[in-house]
């Protein structure tokens, strides 16, 4: 008899920054095992035509909501909407982020705020939200937190000083909300993604530059496919992964390995 670990059928799964990209990857992995969709975005056209699209591919529910990850007033009405409408939220990812890119002796002071307040406060703003009216009550939960390898390590290619210093953050805060709620059930965890093909990427990753990055960076010599980041997210997601919490996972072939 097969076991599917990866099962998620009637699970409820929140994740930020789902308009686009990764975000809408990661949520349709999630909702092809099962799982219930809450995309959260600023851009409300954009999530209302994810959800219906994952409707559609998966035949789960899916809803759109509006949320800007800055303000905690909105991040507390977009949980409270989402509990209204399926009851429960049993996953969060949390995907919702940006990048200043600048040489660190130019990076203005509302950059970096503006980084910090987006990658890593916004971050804790969705985790205490989701932990505090969802998950500590039901005793039960898994939160998946974006960083990057870039959180792990520096670089050389591109200025981003911000972004490497939030990302950091994230890991961090990944390992201290691992140890403050294990014993309310709940597991965090982060994924670090190195570079993954997007509509918003492909030109820029395809330049000779970054793709003669790639063959002397990457032990695999090429950058991330669609779907490649899929299989962490389910993992992390998973009933299946209960003893696991508080670790990082790179997926950016194996850049940090060197």
């Amino acid at each position: 008899m097969t076991k599917n670990y990866f099962d998620l059928t009637g699970q409820v799964a929140v994740v930020t920054g789902c308009s686009t990209g990764l975000g809408v990857q990661m949520a349709k992995a999630l909702a092809s095992q099962g799982a219930n969709i809450a995309a959260l975005a600023r851009r409300k056209d954009k999530i209302d035509a994810v959800a219906a699209e994952i409707e559609k591919e998966f035949g789960v529910k899916a809803i759109g909501v509006q949320c800007d990850i800055t303000s905690t007033e909105m991040v507390d009405s977009a949980i409270d909407e989402v509990l209204e409408k399926f009851g429960r939220i049993d996953i969060l990812i949390n995907n919702a982020g940006t990048g200043a890119v600048a040489p660190a002796e130019d990076i203005t002071d509302e950059q970096f705020n503006d980084e910090m307040n987006i990658d890593l406060f916004g971050t804790f703003r969705v985790a205490r939200a989701v932990a505090k009216k969802a998950m500590i009550p039901a005793k039960y939960g898994r939160i998946i937190n974006i960083s990057s390898m870039y959180g792990l390590v520096g670089n050389k290619i591109c200025g981003s000083s911000p972004y490497h210093a939030a990302k950091g953050g994230v890991v961090n805060l990944t390992r201290a909300l691992a140890a403050e709620w294990g014993t309310k059930g709940i597991t965090v965890n982060a994924i670090c993604p190195g570079y993954f093909y997007t509509d918003l990427t492909v030109d820029t990753l395809n330049s000779d530059f970054f793709q003669a990055n790639a063959k002397a960076m990457i032990p695999l010599e090429r950058y991330g496919n669609a779907g490649e980041l899929d299989t962490a997210a389910l993992f992390l997601s998973s009933p299946a992964s209960a003893y696991v919490t508080g670790i990082m996972v790179p997926v950016d072939g194996g850049y940090t390995c060197m």
